[in-house]
């Protein structure tokens, strides 16, 4: 085993891609996914026609652009999408260059769009919180709802997302019934895949699983997170989940105790004042 597997986070998306593609019951969960380049993009464009690219290894959703291909008189157009500015472009060379100039300087993915499920005009998605328990078996804890804040193309909390119990969200798209079914499949869905992950990568003991629904209700991993914020689920009015996700975090060490959190905490506090005092004392020179 080498150091990489040994690991409780794993930074490339890339990898965790492939390993969930290994899975045969998970392959057609995961949206296609290619590295990205000019000939990539273009052809995700035309099969799918809309895509998101977005950095192998980058948290919070920063860096993700979302990049539409559209036809007018029977030319095609296309948007890009980034951060809360949306650009638009007459030629792919055109689109392509603008991409390049504002992504990161580091490998980026495409990977297929999904028109995700929409509260109130506002996009969102499913975290799903998946730990190992005392038995050393996955166990989900935890599921929330995350909203895009608006104009923003990414539902992440980090990055102004709004947490929301998931089954206000899907409340007004399924019956009591189905909604009760659904959110099962969503727990072994994230559960499938945090095993499947965690095979790989035997350090790994907690995973998020961030799980977009198309219109047909059909769920999407569209992406593992291996430091999952286990805070998130304050949020929730059944204050049970925050406990039971945060109790497990501690126990796999994941988050600091009390104690240590009020010490570290207390470390920062002395380190700003000693710079805020420095930056005094400069400016009476």
């Amino acid at each position: 085993m080498n150091k990489s597997q040994k690991k409780n986070h794993v930074h490339s998306k890339w990898l965790k891609t492939r390993v969930l593609l290994s899975d045969a019951r998970l392959r057609a969960l995961v949206p296609e996914t290619r590295r990205l380049n000019e000939g990539s993009l273009k052809s995700m464009l035309r099969r799918y026609r809309m895509v998101y690219i977005k950095p192998v290894s980058g948290t919070y959703g920063n860096g993700v652009m979302k990049v539409e291909q559209r036809s007018e008189s029977g030319r095609p157009s296309y948007s890009c999408h980034y951060l809360e500015k949306k650009r638009l472009f007459r030629s792919f060379p055109a689109l392509y260059a603008s991409i390049v100039r504002y992504k990161w300087n580091s490998p980026y993915l495409v990977q297929k769009g999904i028109r995700l499920l929409t509260h109130r005009g506002r996009a969102f998605d499913i975290r799903v919180m998946v730990q190992k328990n005392s038995r050393n078996r996955w166990e989900t804890t935890g599921i929330i709802g995350r909203v895009a804040s608006r104009g923003k193309i990414v539902t992440n909390y980090h990055s102004g997302g709004k947490p929301i119990d998931a089954q206000t969200l899907l409340k007004p798209y399924l019956s009591t019934e189905s909604l009760h079914r659904f959110n099962t499949t969503l727990a072994l869905v994230g559960a499938k895949a945090a095993e499947t992950l965690g095979k790989a990568f035997p350090g790994v003991n907690m995973v998020g699983a961030d799980i977009g629904i198309d219109s047909h209700f059909h769920p999407w991993i569209i992406e593992l997170n291996t430091k999952p914020d286990p805070y998130i689920f304050k949020h929730l009015k059944d204050k049970s989940v925050y406990c039971k996700v945060l109790r497990y975090a501690k126990a796999l060490r994941r988050v600091p105790s009390t104690n240590r959190r009020r010490i570290l905490k207390n470390t920062l506090n002395r380190k700003r004042r000693r710079v805020s005092s420095r930056t005094d004392a400069s400016r009476n020179v």
